[in-house]
């Protein structure tokens, strides 16, 4: 029956798993379980004990463990963005997969939304570092989030904990039981609930009815393992997770551009503007979305809220149910079939203010609303045979196979003719259309690797991914505001048409040489390529030329209209070299690795507010270089560990570039939230106080150098945001440093423990991702999204 264990990392210090030969943790980072100091992958740990002791539970948490990373929570679209080493997707389109691949309990996840979902009862988070499409698949090409879940333990153990935070006044209570039913079925079942009062907290005069934007979780786990015989074992992990939150947008921000004035929001087609409420301070951890307009409470039927008495008021309600059953059974002495078959099914509705600010004259909140509904319907499968010879040559072949059913429908604003004219006289509704934009995709690879082992020194390994991959989207648009339609040529109420179609497929080979100068030393050398498929953009709008050329007679119009929205697929290439080495008996280790990729046609979305659109385009040439640095240090002090890690990074566009939106060449720039330099260091302390007790003692500091947060300039009617020679001004966040510490006093066998544990002590607040804002009309402001504030925590815990 496998068994549960917790490891640990050279990336920051906390417990140790230790084997009789010192030392081992655990990775899967090939699809099989290899040594981290042995495997040849560029790779960060964070195991389960840190993200417990530091109440780490979604994923933007762990900013501050893994340099060159960052995840934004958020927003419409995608709902979330994840980057590595400069490289990530955009947070406003759907249609995007993400170029970090999730992967969790080995499942493979593209959509980017699930980096909403609150997480618990983690073994191990690994962060794996460049292309990884060989083993991970498609969307993985500048890296992979692997999270994996606890499984049951050899005995039974029954654990608990609650927790207080002080700053968001919320309170988490959760816990588990494990333990073999029988000689071969293991059972675990955690659960964990979480209610946050003040998760988002807005500006004093904003006009809202509720300040204080709460959050709710509901997260249940259950994991069976079966162990019949000694070549078969099954697991089955059943995840369901309820989350209700007040806000959308929720760290989301007004930077007032330029010239540091808050700008109205403004209906340019009927010269109507509406008060700006925003105070222009990103830093104070006050948020400025108002509420909805009252008169625009009428939705169409079949969208987000229509069952709702009041649509002005934010919501995000997430229902996530995931299912996954993994087996592995032995074919012979050397051989292994393993199977993992994935079910995602979530829902996701929500509804915000898009302009972030302004009132009416009489004081009422002007929010321009827009209810969403977001769905995703994922089925994998994924099939390996693995050989484990006592000769030199060993292999694996696979398959892999995705369906997907992506969800998007929302009422929208764009000129708010109701807010000036009225209702739509036909069907009474208020919002300016209707819009229904699913994609369908399919995707099949088939993948083979191979190692040789020339001598007990030297390994070569490597093989190849092949991948086709197909996706669809058809456009409807069910209702349309007559006016809209009469003024600007939209399509009419009713309109459909589709489907556009986008197919692509590729070869993504590897080549990895491996040298082990000693038990402790591993050298490698690693040449690797990436993939992630294009697709087509569904955030099409019912203006323009593009949605009535949909069902032109003319196939030559349809075919134009069909290129407008499809963009290409994302490569990279590149190499690394690496060396993990640990010495004086293994108490320091040292990991490093330096880089070279080249991303081809990176996948680039830029709000345009002159025509309220996006859009999407590919950026001809992106080029990473840098050096990572990890180690750890297990001190000659009794329960005392130092660790840390440090990354250069040099990444600029190298190719032209034009930024759509602007016409600026970005061609020799940086991307996005690309610093320089960052990295952590950690330390962590336990000592025994007599026979009964042990005080703990832990801390992390985090530096980010300065990034520029958009793949954009600032698109703006005012020159004020050009310097003195007409160069580009960019949104630019300066360096920062965060502070994490946890004291704890419990007994030395993890009986019971109680701790006070602050995260961004400092309460830093600093700039993720940046954008223009809509109905800005001539002004400058940009919304930016923000990271979490301070929490301070004080938990009591039990086990035994």
């Amino acid at each position: 029956m496998a068994t549960s264990w917790v490891s640990t990392t050279p990336a920051f210090a906390q417990s140790e798993s230790v084997s009789d030969d010192g030392n081992i943790i655990v990775v899967t980072a090939r699809k099989q379980e290899e040594s981290l100091q042995e495997v040849p992958v560029a790779v960060s740990v964070i195991g389960g004990d840190t993200l417990e002791g530091y109440r780490i539970d979604e994923a933007a948490d762990i900013l501050s463990r893994v340099p060159a990373l960052n995840v934004q929570i958020g927003g419409s679209g995608a709902g979330a963005q994840i980057s590595l080493r400069g490289v990530g997707s955009s947070n406003i389109s759907n249609a995007f997969d993400s170029a970090v691949a999730l992967n969790i309990d080995g499942v493979s996840v593209s959509t980017q939304r699930l980096l909403q979902s609150a997480f618990f009862d983690v073994a191990q988070i690994e962060v794996l570092k460049g292309p990884q499409s060989l083993y991970f698949g498609k969307a993985a090409s500048a890296g992979v989030f692997s999270l994996r879940s606890a499984d049951p333990t050899p005995d039974w153990e029954f654990g608990g904990k609650a927790s207080y935070e002080f700053e968001e006044s919320g309170y988490t209570v959760g816990g588990y039981i494990s333990g073999p039913v029988s000689d071969t079925l293991g059972i675990r079942l955690a659960a964990e609930y979480q209610d946050i009062d003040k998760y988002v907290e807005l500006q004093s005069n904003v006009p809202a009815l509720d300040r204080d934007k709460g959050l709710t979780n509901f997260i249940g786990r259950l994991t069976l393992d079966w162990e019949p015989t000694d070549n078969f074992n099954a697991n089955l992990k059943l995840n369901y997770n309820r989350q209700r939150g007040e806000s959308l947008l929720q760290f989301s921000d007004i930077f007032c551009g330029g010239d540091g004035l808050p700008d109205p929001s403004v209906l340019g087609v009927f010269g109507v503007s509406f008060a700006p409420t925003h105070n222009c301070n990103i830093g104070d951890n006050r948020f400025p979305t108002p509420d909805g307009n009252a008169a625009i409470n009428v939705v169409p039927t079949g969208t987000v809220g229509a069952d709702r008495d009041d649509i002005s008021q934010a919501f995000n309600d997430t229902d996530l149910f995931f299912a996954r059953l993994s087996f592995d059974v032995g074919l012979g002495e050397n051989l292994t079939l393993s199977s993992v078959t994935g079910y995602i099914d979530m829902e996701n509705e929500y509804n915000d203010s898009f302009n972030s600010t302004g009132q009416l004259p009489d004081g009422s909140a002007a929010g321009l609303v827009a209810p969403f509904r977001n769905t995703l319907q994922q089925y994998t499968q994924e099939l390996r045979l693995t050989s484990d010879y006592a000769g030199p040559f060993n292999f694996m072949i696979g398959a892999f196979w995705e369906s997907r059913d992506i969800g998007l429908s929302t009422s929208q604003n764009a000129f708010n003719p109701s807010l000036v004219l009225g209702p739509d006289p036909v069907t009474g509704f208020t919002f300016d259309w209707f819009a229904d934009r699913p994609i369908k995709s399919e995707a099949l690879s088939l993948f083979g690797s191979a190692t040789f082992d020339f001598d007990d020194q030297w390994q070569l390994s490597g093989g190849v991914r092949w991948t086709d991959e197909q996706k669809k989207t058809t456009v409807a648009f069910p209702y349309v505001h007559s006016f809209i339609t009469t003024a600007f040529g939209a399509v009419g109420s009713g309109f459909f048409a589709g489907p556009v179609r986008f197919d692509d497929s590729n070869i993504s080979p590897e080549v990895v040489l491996r040298y082990k100068a000693s038990d402790d030393v591993n050298i490698y050398a690693a040449f690797k390529t990436g993939f992630k498929s294009g697709g087509v953009d569904n955030n099409i709008l019912p203006t323009g030329a593009i949605v009535p050329g949909l069902n032109s007679p003319d196939p030559a119009v349809v075919e134009a209209s069909g290129d407008a929205l499809r963009f290409n697929s994302e490569t990279s290439i590149g190499g690394e070299l690496g060396v993990k080495s640990q010495f004086a008996d293994r108490t320091v280790t040292l990991n490093a690795t330096a880089y070279y990729y080249v991303f081809d046609d990176l996948q680039v979305q830029n709000f345009d507010v002159a025509i309220f659109n996006f859009d999407t385009t590919n950026a001809g040439e992106l080029t990473t270089l840098g050096v990572d640095v990890e180690w750890a240090w297990a001190t000659p002090v009794d329960g005392l560990r130092f660790s840390g890690a440090v990354s250069w990074l040099d990444a600029e566009f190298t190719d032209t570039f034009l930024v759509p939106t602007s016409g600026d060449d970005l061609n020799g720039r940086r991307p996005a939230r690309a610093p320089k330099f960052s990295g952590n260091i950690a330390m962590d302390l336990k000592v025994p106080v007599g026979d009964a007790l042990q005080f703990g003692l832990s801390a992390n500091a985090a530096y980010s150098g300065s990034y520029i947060t958009a793949n954009s300039t600032l698109q703006t009617f005012n020159d004020a945001v050009r310097n003195a020679n007409g160069a580009l001004n960019n949104l630019v966040q300066d360096d920062y440093v965060t502070l994490d510490a946890a004291l704890s006093v419990g007994d030395p066998d993890g009986k019971w423990t109680l701790s006070v544990i602050g995260n961004n002590l400092t309460d830093e607040i600093f700039i993720n991702t940046a954008g223009p804002a809509p109905f800005v009309g001539p002004g400058d402001d940009q919304i930016v999204t923000l990271n979490r504030g301070r929490q301070i925590f004080v938990e009591a815990a039990f086990k035994f």
